[in-house]
């Protein structure tokens, strides 16, 4: 009868599935324990007993916690960065020139010009190419105008595409 109600009268929960008190009684306990357990490692929440504290070099130490969101979104922009540098790599090798060392060269203001359109993102994708020892380049740090002349190295690949 109660189902049959749910339907006709238009009531916001399943017809199919009907929710007792003791079934939402039961959720919200759940849901409370699971927020309980998550503030005790929470470091802004009001609960002074935190029970994980990592050192520096520690494992774990400035990680998200696994299986969490924020390790998935860390994940994912890490390997959307990966694509984005592979792809600064392809074009300093379609827009280079080729070294009889291997290497391919391009001046930064070259470039800079023509991957300008494609993102503005390419000093920091450079640095991070630098550090991945993909490129070389002179200077801590690449300028627009001031750095033109500055020539980025694409060093011979260890097992890259390009």
């Amino acid at each position: 009868m109660e189902r049959e109600d749910a339907t006709v009268h238009g009531n916001l929960r399943n017809a199919s599935h009907v929710s007792t008190v003791e079934g939402l009684t039961q959720n919200w306990q759940r849901w409370s324990n699971d927020h309980s357990e998550y503030q005790k490692h929470n470091p802004f929440s009001n609960n002074k007993t935190m029970t994980v504290h990592f050192q520096k070099g520690q494992e774990g130490y400035g990680r998200p916690r696994e299986g969490s969101e924020t390790e998935r979104r860390g994940r994912d922009a890490h390997s959307h960065v990966g694509k984005e540098v592979q792809e600064l790599c392809l074009i300093i090798q379609s827009v280079g020139e080729r070294r009889e060392d291997g290497a391919t060269v391009v001046e930064f203001g070259k470039l800079f010009e023509r991957y300008v359109t494609i993102s503005n993102k390419v000093v920091g994708l450079l640095l991070r190419a630098r550090r991945q020892g993909l490129v070389a380049f002179e200077g801590e740090m690449l300028w627009q105008g001031r750095d033109d002349r500055v020539r980025i190295a694409l060093l011979p690949c260890r097992g890259a595409r390009w």
